[in-house]
């Protein structure tokens, strides 16, 4: 039997990412072949990806890369079991290499993207499957977003809330500290007074029927209001209607740092300020674990699953 030295163990780990102790038996199970024990590995990873599949992944963190030049930006949630390896260094780089991979490669689904390489030994699925043998927890690549122009980010709360907002202004204008500082103003406004839709053309119209109908119905079951006419009832619901634009369009919003004006006319005023046009074009927003069921599991039982092994 070969002689399992310490440089193959350590070069085992660097191109595969396990533990040392799995490297090493690995190692020995294979006589010492490099290759197959990388092998070796992989079988083992999707074993154990297998298994834990079936895990809730409702934890973990949105992250963005923006390209280069500024004028490309690519978001990503991507869910694991618990908060603890949200923060796990390990798992942020993972996350940050699929980014690297969406913007270089610009898949269209997360499908595609499982089938991208990650880097020269791995597809995006095998160092999927990789981290949740090392990590030992279920992890998923749920969604991802790839906005081009002239944007803003914002991360908030180390991952809990992502937002990418896209604009329309002079590119001379857009490289300015002074337009720098009024987009980030918006990506805040986005993730602190979260909404729906950009402006009134863009909300549904079925929605707006949905909502007028609504309105109309609490008008009428109102006794102060049985008496008049439909007429009178119509003017009512433009005026309730305005308030769920504000409500629901970032434009009508009240500017979170200056409440007397509305997001729209900030931004008619930073565009006068510079001389120039500006106009939001569309914002993205990823909330983690929205909508995902939470994983719900007494401590002393996964204590004691720890200390059983399974």
């Amino acid at each position: 039997m070969a002689a399992i030295t310490a440089k193959m163990v350590s070069d085992l780990r660097a191109k595969t990412g396990c533990g040392m102790m799995e490297c090493k038996k690995a190692l020995t199970e294979t006589n010492g072949d490099f290759d197959e024990a990388v092998k070796l590995l992989r079988e083992r990873g999707l074993a154990v990806a297998t298994k834990k599949a079936s895990r809730i992944a409702s934890e973990g963190v949105v992250d963005i890369l923006v390209s280069d030049d500024k004028r490309s930006a690519a978001m990503i949630e991507v869910n694991a079991e618990t908060d603890f390896v949200a923060k796990n260094a390990l798992f942020l780089e993972f996350v940050q290499g699929i980014l690297k991979t969406i913007l270089e490669t610009r898949p269209a689904s997360v499908e595609e993207l499982l089938t991208k390489k990650y880097d020269d030994s791995f597809t995006v699925e095998e160092k999927r499957i990789e981290m949740v043998q090392t990590i030992g927890e279920n992890m998923n690549i749920r969604r991802f977003v790839i906005v081009d122009g002239i944007l803003s980010t914002y991360i908030h709360g180390k991952g809990t809330t992502g937002v990418i907002v896209k604009f329309n202004t002079d590119e001379a204008v857009a490289d300015t500290a002074e337009f720098a500082e009024f987009a980030r103003n918006i990506a805040l406004q986005v993730a602190g007074m979260p909404v729906p839709y950009l402006n009134r053309e863009s909300v549904p119209a079925d929605v707006l029927e949905e909502e007028k109908g609504i309105i109309l119905a609490q008008l009428k079951n109102d006794p102060k209001n049985a008496s008049k006419p439909e007429q009178i009832l119509e003017k009512m619901i433009v005026g309730k209607i305005g308030k769920f634009f504000e409500k629901n369009c970032l434009i009508e919003q009240p500017y979170v740092k200056e409440d007397k004006m509305t997001v729209g006319q900030y931004v008619d005023a930073t565009a006068k300020a510079l001389g120039t046009k500006i106009e939001i074009v569309e914002f993205v927003m990823f909330e983690k674990g929205e909508g995902l069921q939470k994983r719900e599991e007494n401590f002393a039982d996964e204590i004691e699953k720890l200390v059983n092994g399974n």
